[in-house]
């Protein structure tokens, strides 16, 4: 997928830190979903309120579009044959019970060996992985390896039966039932993810009837959220980081409201940067599905959205980069300025900012 980062001004990674207090960073989520708060940044002067007062920003005739990927239960822990630990997160599910994982292991065991995961508790199972060498290629920085125990099961039962909720790196506990139902959008749908499409867990059943009522229409589209998202970009020059590979889908019901949508004049509000990607990834390559590493950055032209629903996100992450395209660099470093006066808190479980695109970052189509 292209790359689109040209500018009158040049922006370097320096440009997209801040400082965040860590006392900022949610590790829960706020007790009711629609009940965390709302940074209603859609026009002029940027006003504080809470998730389920969204349909008073929003009008008939509105297009909210979801990402309805599912989260895979894709973290496994075992143990070489030598008894070192490991950890599995696996990305994707490939064919013939092989899975692409990112490996966590002091050394590394070699191709065609053979080590144990754990099985859940009151589920005993002989659940092994053998390391097939590297993914997609020889030089992938995801490992293959083949999933098996007694039954045959494939890797998405193994998962659901004995791995573990993949939470973000800056939440601190271990994943529990809370995480379990929490960390999932109610309409997730599409199982492939490794972190939520974290902007629509603010949506629930009540807020969703509201906006129906209101004649607020709705679509899906489909990202698989992969663990890269929460990987910092590391080179100043921004034109030399390489974006992870994430897989979409943009159903043809889509297609057709959306086409709905601008006919009625109404206004594409994307629910998350992944719903973002997914969008501007078909209206750049026409592409209705495949695999995405759209890197967007201010000077980005987007096509197809108007507003957009996003949680805080992490300093010098390309999704940082992705909401100053989006709504303006300097409008985006003083809205985080005031989250972070306001205590707003970020992150996965963290509160969320409603944004306009700028008239800078015009729909090209």
């Amino acid at each position: 997928m292209p790359q689109s980062t040209r500018t009158a001004r040049t922006y370097g990674l320096s440009d997209f830190d801040f400082v965040l207090p860590p006392a900022l960073i949610a590790q829960h989520p706020a007790p009711e979903r629609s009940g965390s708060r709302l940074l209603d940044a859609s026009a002029g002067e940027a006003v504080d309120r809470i998730f389920r007062e969204l349909p008073t920003l929003l009008r008939h005739g509105d297009l909210l579009v979801f990402n309805d990927t599912r989260v895979m239960n894709a973290r496994l822990f075992g143990e070489k044959a030598t008894g070192g630990k490991l950890e599995l997160l696996i990305e994707r599910v490939l064919g013939g019970n092989q899975v692409a994982a990112h490996l966590r292991v002091s050394k590394k065991p070699a191709i065609g060996e053979t080590v144990s995961l754990r099985s859940a508790p009151g589920h005993p199972d002989h659940l092994s992985a053998t390391l097939l060498g590297r993914w997609p290629d020889a030089d992938g920085a995801l490992f293959r390896f083949v999933l098996s125990n007694d039954a045959g099961d494939d890797p998405h039962t193994l998962m659901a039966r004995h791995g573990h909720v993949p939470l973000p790196p800056y939440i601190t506990h271990a994943d529990s039932a809370e995480d379990a139902q929490r960390y999932q959008t109610v309409f997730a749908k599409n199982l492939g993810a490794v972190a939520a499409p974290t902007a629509a867990l603010h949506f629930d059943e009540p807020l969703l009837s509201k906006l129906d009522s209101m004649g607020v229409q709705r679509a899906h589209v489909t990202l698989h959220v992969g663990a890269g998202t929460f990987q910092p970009v590391k080179t100043e020059n921004l034109s030399e980081h390489q974006m992870h590979s994430e897989w979409y889908e943009v159903p043809a019901a889509t297609r057709q409201a959306i086409a709905d949508c601008r006919t009625r004049g109404g206004r594409v509000v994307a629910v998350g940067t992944t719903t973002v990607r997914t969008l501007e990834s078909w209206a750049l390559s026409g592409q209705t599905s495949g695999d995405t590493r759209i890197f967007i950055t201010p000077g980005f032209e987007f096509k197809l959205v108007d507003a957009l629903v996003t949680n805080f996100h992490l300093p010098k992450s390309s999704l940082m980069m992705l909401v100053s395209a989006f709504a303006g660099y300097e409008r985006i470093m003083a809205l985080y300025a005031h989250a972070i006066r306001e205590n707003y808190r970020f992150f996965s479980y963290g509160d969320a900012m409603l944004l306009a695109r700028s008239l800078s970052a015009p729909a090209a189509g």
